[in-house]
């Protein structure tokens, strides 16, 4: 019996249908990546699971059951906007939230200067929130979030406004929370964070759910007989070699699906032949980053052709307008 389950969530704001006919299921130990571009539906979705926006039809199921009083002290969310009461100082903000989760204070008070230690935000504790840079307030956030300990944790864009080593410490903590058996649902539009970090993918994109997986599966299906490389040079000639089927070129990066694994071979030899300086090549590899592309936009060509659509109706639009403002005139 999966921990949690989503069946069939609909949501419409209106005539825009944000969230179309949605399943998954996720488990406890588990990282489960809800990815898309911004806008595509993710928020919306663990809104609906956090109780916040009631659906328009469809099943939310907590441990096999509709949720029920054990939910809201078993879960947590991190939205991507800051909750923090800003005139609080840092230390009064997590013991409040620490409080309205019926946290004992004396535990409260030890977990919140262990996590401000892990974050180097311990020598701030007394410092109000709005003195805190946005890294440091999201910061000051996540740790809220875990203060009473939650079996579920659906993270909005963590990562917003952090530098790099603390993305990384981010990073460890979710890792560490996962094996503590804990079920995290990570929502991000960052498709490398969400490749390294997580077991399972749902893919949304405008509303819809376009891929639902396993990270391992997902690598499996889309990166047979494709090549990812990273070069300098002009890569124009690809597309126009016989065992290639189809390319997708994003500056000097490159993703190539040939026709078999065999020619994979001859592609590195071509490349080598006409001098292009090669940084990276993988081969029977693609990225999230790559395949969610894929998935959302189409290839460069077919990109290409929506871009010369729009600027042609884009076109046929203004001269419409002339044509009007003529008549008008006239």
């Amino acid at each position: 019996m999966p921990t949690l389950e989503i069946k069939n969530l609909t949501k419409s704001f209106g005539d825009k249908k944000a969230v179309n006919d949605i399943s998954f299921s996720a488990n406890e130990g588990m990282i489960f990546g809800l990815v898309g571009r911004n806008g595509a539906g993710k928020t919306t979705t663990i809104r609906m699971l956090m109780n916040i926006y009631w659906p328009d039809s469809g099943q939310i199921l907590y441990r096999g059951v509709e949720r029920g009083p054990d939910f809201g002290p078993n879960s947590s969310y991190l939205p991507e906007e800051r909750g923090l009461y800003k005139n609080m100082s840092v230390i009064d903000n997590l013991m409040f939230l620490a409080e309205i989760r019926d946290v004992d204070r004396k535990v409260a008070d030890e977990r919140a200067k262990r996590l401000l230690d892990r974050f180097e935000l311990l020598a701030g504790v007394h410092i109000p929130v709005e003195r805190l840079s946005k890294g440091n307030q999201q910061k000051v956030q996540i740790i809220g979030a875990i203060m009473h300990d939650p079996k579920l944790l659906v993270l909005d864009e963590p990562f917003s406004g952090l530098d790099p080593v603390n993305t990384e410490l981010l990073k460890d903590l979710i890792v560490e929370l996962k094996n503590q058996g804990k079920l995290i649902i990570l929502c991000t539009h960052q498709m490398d964070i969400a490749e390294k970090l997580c077991d399972h993918i749902c893919l949304v994109h405008e509303g819809e759910l376009v891929l639902n997986a396993s990270m391992a599966d997902i690598k499996r299906q889309y990166s047979q007989s494709k090549v990812s490389f990273e070069a300098t040079g002009d890569l124009s000639f690809l597309e126009s070699l016989p065992y290639v089927h189809s390319v997708t070129l994003f500056g000097g990066r490159a993703t190539v699906q040939v026709n078999t694994d065999k020619d994979i071979q001859l592609l590195l030899q071509e490349l080598v032949k006409r001098d292009v300086h090669l940084r990276k090549f993988d081969a029977n590899d693609m990225s999230l980053h790559d395949i969610f592309v894929q998935l959302t936009r189409g290839s460069a060509k077919g990109a290409e052709t929506d871009t010369a659509e729009a600027k042609k109706e884009g076109a046929a639009a203004e001269q419409r307008n002339k044509q009007k403002e003529s008549e008008a005139a006239a």
